[in-house]
């Protein structure tokens, strides 16, 4: 068995051309496109990275883009007011904070301090807890990703054994949640979990998201199981890897997601998604988008 390869950045242009029609949609009908603003504190190079990836995928759907590019000084108190500003901006319906920040900066006050309706990343405790309770809201990017992946791959969540590697508050546990949603029963495991291998072996569906290169080996994945694997690594030889050892994997599983290409492209494709959804909720424009 060779597995097939999930394309991310295929799929992530189809979502791409999806959220543009949206977009004509909300300008025709509001007067107004989606607004994102993009806050990004000091110059931590990933973070560099992905704001510019966003800002450029802003305007090839359409998506007013605001960026705020702030330098490492910033206080906790002058990012609180740009926040605030921005809450009551009414070009502005999409708010995201470039995680991590500065040491001297809490994530969490600022995350308090954001509007629930402008949570475009659905990290703030309003949205975490929308999630958990089932009710309507924002849900974070990555795991909406993961999920559109895991149907392109025309994997059957209802009833099937899934397990989650990694309890981050931006992947691991939403991810959880939003499985549990689709009905699957699911496992979430971490860098302490007793016998990892074990745990791999049984998983009808595979997401790693716990940071460290090829830490679940090929030879554990179950025969025939999909796998997503939202790691970005860097292995020993400085080449990019994701969590999953892919070679190995590739043999085993009847999907996979590769690193990169694969869950890296989605995240930016349902930040735009989301940002479209609250512009909708906050202009008024009910029913399904077209």
């Amino acid at each position: 068995m060779t597995a097939m390869i999930i394309d991310g950045k295929a799929l992530a242009a189809r979502v791409r051309a999806e959220v543009a029609e949206q977009v004509r949609e909300v300008i025709a009908r509001a007067g107004m496109p989606p607004g994102l603003a993009l806050i990004r504190v000091g110059e931590d190079p990933a973070s560099a990275v992905y704001v510019r990836g966003k800002v450029k995928a802003c305007a090839e759907t359409g998506v007013a883009g605001f960026e705020h590019l702030l330098p490492e000084a910033t206080t906790q108190d002058e990012l609180l007011s740009l926040v605030r500003t921005l809450n009551s901006d009414a070009r502005v319906h999409g708010v995201l904070v470039q995680l991590p920040l500065p040491r001297h900066i809490s994530a969490d006050l600022v995350l308090d301090a954001l509007l629930p309706e402008k949570d475009a990343d659905g990290f703030g405790p309003h949205s975490a807890g929308a999630l958990a309770l089932g009710r309507p809201g924002i849900r974070p990017c990555t795991p909406l990703g993961c999920l559109r992946l895991l149907d392109e791959a025309g994997t059957r969540l209802s009833g099937a054994r899934a397990l989650v590697v990694g309890r981050s508050n931006i992947v691991g546990k939403p991810l959880a949640l939003l499985l549990l949603e689709r009905n699957a029963t699911v496992t979430l495991a971490h860098s302490r979990t007793h016998d990892l291998a074990a745990e791999v072996a049984q998983a009808d569906v595979l997401v790693a998201a716990i940071g460290k290169a090829e830490i679940i080996r090929g030879a554990w994945i179950k025969p025939g199981a999909t796998v997503v694997d939202v790691g970005m690594n860097r292995n020993a030889a400085g080449k990019l890897c994701g969590d999953v050892e892919f070679a190995a994997a590739v043999e085993r599983a009847r999907a996979i997601t590769p690193v990169p290409g694969g869950v890296g492209p989605m995240t930016i494709a349902y930040l735009l998604s989301n940002t479209v959804q609250a512009a909708r909720t906050q202009l008024g424009l009910s029913g399904p988008a077209k």
